[in-house]
């Protein structure tokens, strides 16, 4: 099937590159850095969900449309949650699969200024120096807390459940509990909102997790 992948995104116009195993697809992923990534699910070494769920931990925005066999919507919804963009479940038309590779494309071109300061407030978040203030006086957030802003900021108004946050943020070999996000939320809001008992920007989705709340203006 990769053989014929390959062929069939060649054919269209598409520099693809190909691995046989997930550990070779993430190493290669990482110092690539493609455009799109097609991912199977059941691979020798590392899983995708795994693969999908480290790309995410290191930032890596790359799309990822995930296909498997696996048609079961628990499935999906994993796969979902651990970051992929798109999920094509087997078999399928090159047609259909053609057509989410250029409706992934588009959305990525349309997306490419990427994240480097976010303003919530008086809080001013630079991503790119790793650095914060509120007003004049500086916030010291840690790595996880940078990150954690990130994801939440690149899904401005999407409820992120806490299972995500622990795939992207601590990472698929770790072992933290949902608990462990609870409390970095609060230790964000405690630094960064003026009222953190009645947040403004960081809220509570009941049942799931948290979103953002991007000011007015902000907002796309």
């Amino acid at each position: 099937m990769r053989t014929a992948l390959q062929d069939c995104l060649e054919a269209e116009g598409y520099r693809v590159l190909s691995a046989a195993d997930g550990e070779a697809g993430l190493r290669r992923a990482v110092a690539e850095k493609p455009d799109l990534i097609l991912l199977d699910i059941m691979m020798p070494r590392l899983d995708g969900f795994a693969l999908c769920a480290e790309l995410r931990r290191l930032a890596h925005a790359v799309p990822v449309l995930m296909l498997t066999a696996k048609g079961q919507i628990d499935d999906r919804v994993k796969g979902l949650d651990v970051g992929a963009d798109d999920y094509l479940v087997k078999p399928f038309s090159t047609d259909e699969l053609l057509a989410r590779v250029r409706a992934l494309l588009r959305r990525t071109r349309k997306h490419a200024v990427a994240l480097t300061v976010l303003a919530l407030g008086e809080a001013r978040i630079d991503f790119v120096q790793q650095r914060a203030w509120r007003g004049k006086k500086p916030l010291h957030l840690t790595a996880k807390e940078f990150a954690m802003l990130r994801l939440m900021a690149e899904c401005a108004g999407e409820a992120i459940s806490r299972e995500r946050f622990l795939d992207a943020v601590w990472g698929y070999t770790a072992f933290p509990t949902t608990r462990t996000v609870d409390n970095h939320i609060a230790s964000l809001r405690g630094k960064i909102e003026r009222n953190p008992d009645q947040p403004q920007w960081i809220k509570t989705v009941h049942g799931v997790g948290y979103r953002l709340e991007l000011p007015e203006d902000k907002v796309p």
